[in-house]
């Protein structure tokens, strides 16, 4: 027998009851998982005070710098660099326990004028400006942050503790116990062509970069040659060119602008 239509009006309201539940329930968790805040990307573990003070003495910061500290927790590294440095800078955190504590610790220790603490999401954090930048975080976050320090200003030095940055090696490590500190220093990029003068002969130089490291292929005067020994430190490069059956020319150079410039050395990026 076909259904009443008082039957087909009640199952319209339950159908009609039951996506309206549906909605509120998807709604309330849509607004809850906004409400939320985005998890620490790191658990806080601080920094032992002797590894701290070993970070800044691997970084070498004056008082012209500007240290930032992702991931800052108790502004220990920012603290002390202001205290025996005069370094100025800031440290950012997404907990704000850690950043309270770490502005009472920096009014504590008198240095409230050299550096701020900022409750943020470090990965929305601008520290492009900063000549030094410490981490205590992990692999898979320097990872993440490794194409923006790869894009901060040549010599910018990077101080991490416990962990590297897979296939950009450290310039320089240092090993505390288990504890290992690694120290690099951005370089400048410089892959392409280039041509110019070296000690006097035409030089035209292809470099191949992979962070500090280059390798790559040259003409002396038109004739072949190798490009050995290669690195970049911040601005600066140096390089051997090998010729067979020569003794080849050493270069060193800094980079100005779209030029690289040194002793007997003016080349220019085609």
């Amino acid at each position: 027998m076909p259904r009443s239509s008082s039957s087909r009006r009640s199952l319209a309201r339950g159908v009609a009851a039951l996506l309206i539940s549906w909605l509120v329930l998807v709604g309330g968790l849509v607004s809850s998982a906004i409400a939320q805040p985005r998890p620490l990307d790191v658990p806080y573990v601080p920094t032992p005070e002797h590894i701290v003070e070993a970070m800044l003495k691997l970084a070498k910061p004056g008082k012209d710098d500007f240290l930032v500290d992702l991931g800052c927790g108790d502004g220990r590294i920012p603290i002390m660099a202001a205290q025996k440095y005069g370094v100025r800078g800031f440290g950012v955190d997404m907990n704000p326990v850690r950043i309270k504590e770490a502005r009472a610790n920096a009014e504590k220790a008198g240095v409230s004028d050299k550096v701020q603490f900022i409750e943020g999401d470090l990965f929305k954090t601008d520290f492009q400006k900063a000549s030094v930048l410490t981490l205590y975080l992990l692999p898979q976050v320097n990872m993440a942050l490794r194409p923006s320090i790869l894009d901060m200003k040549p010599g910018t030095r990077i101080v991490s503790h416990a962990f590297h940055m897979e296939d950009w090696k450290a310039d320089a490590t240092e090993q505390f116990d288990f504890r290992t500190i690694y120290h690099w220093v951005v370089p400048a990029k410089v892959a392409g062509r280039w041509v110019g003068t070296v000690a006097g002969a035409k030089v035209e130089l292809d470099l191949v970069q992979k962070f500090q490291e280059l390798t790559g292929t040259a003409t002396i005067d038109g004739k072949s040659a190798s490009v050995t020994a290669g690195k970049v430190m911040g601005d600066a490069i140096e390089v051997a060119l090998v010729q067979a059956g020569t003794a080849g020319l050493k270069m060193a150079a800094v980079l100005k602008g779209a030029a690289l410039e040194g002793d007997g050395v003016r080349l220019a990026k085609q």
